[in-house]
């Protein structure tokens, strides 16, 4: 028998797949190569990138690499041994999945005073993380629950009608129909009681009218205390400061304009 008769018989490699069949573009992950004949491997490579070979089995049926780094898109791995190059099996790279923009599915209330501070809610998905705006300027105690449900608080604004957008790092949404600006009713001031008291103040007054919420009153130009209004916004009730005997003219003052009580407080 010849010595060339004594010499093993090599096999070609063939290859049954990759597991998993995926990986992320950045490579690094470990693959388990499945086949036949893959002893003695030398090389593992993905597009003819070489990969890190970590185990190779006693059978030759399982090698274990780390995947190299390659560009989103389906590639051919291929393992080659002293028989030669196998058959190619398939591999895809898949690159980082961006986070769907945000969705506004229902925005309430939808209009509220130009003073601002209405709290409003957002329903919707993909809010996680995301801030508000109303015309650019931030709405304000923005919280985002479960990244779905989001609360806030309106800014400030003139009049009218206010372009409402939400914003995440993957996106933005505007809020179809906006947010409608109302200037606040003006108060009025029918009559004030007692009209009459001592120049020294501290007479306790009642001022009857509407739209008296968040009002101030003046006497003579002078601050009264104790300013309280109940919750209907028709009755404010208040201390006189100290004035000169005579005639004084009273002033009411919201956030949405001044008012002046006839008759005014007569000084005794």
């Amino acid at each position: 028998m010849s010595e060339t008769a004594l010499l093993p018989v090599l096999t070609q490699p063939v290859l049954i797949g990759a597991v998993p069949g995926f990986g992320p573009t950045a490579g690094g992950n470990s693959v388990l190569i499945l086949g036949a004949n893959l002893g003695g491997a030398t090389s593992v490579t993905f597009a003819g990138t070489p990969a890190t070979i970590v185990s190779q089995d006693l059978f030759g049926l399982m090698i274990t690499v780390v995947a190299p780094p390659h560009a989103a898109g389906n590639v051919p791995v291929v393992v080659t041994t002293a028989a030669g190059a196998s058959n190619p099996a398939n591999y895809t790279y898949v690159g980082p999945v961006s986070p769907a923009p945000p969705n506004v599915l229902v925005f309430t209330p939808p209009f509220g005073p130009t003073t601002g501070g209405t709290p409003f809610t957002i329903v919707g998905t993909n809010l996680t993380g995301a801030s508000v705006t109303f015309d650019g300027v931030p709405a304000v105690g923005v919280n985002v629950i479960a990244g779905v449900v989001l609360t806030g608080v309106t800014p400030p604004h003139a009049a009218g009608n206010a372009t409402v957008v939400v914003t995440t790092a993957s996106g933005s949404a505007t809020v179809a129909g906006g947010y409608t600006y109302i200037s606040p009713p003006l108060p009025t001031a029918v009559s004030i009681t007692p009209a009459v008291g001592t120049t020294a103040g501290g007479t306790p007054i009642a001022i009857i009218g509407t739209n008296l919420a968040g009002a101030g009153v003046t006497i003579g130009g002078v601050p009264a205390t104790g300013v309280v209004v109940d919750v209907t916004g028709t009755v404010l009730a208040a201390v006189t400061p100290a004035g000169a005997a005579g005639n004084a003219e009273v002033v009411v003052t919201t956030p949405a304009g001044s008012v002046t009580v006839t008759g005014g407080f007569t000084y005794v």
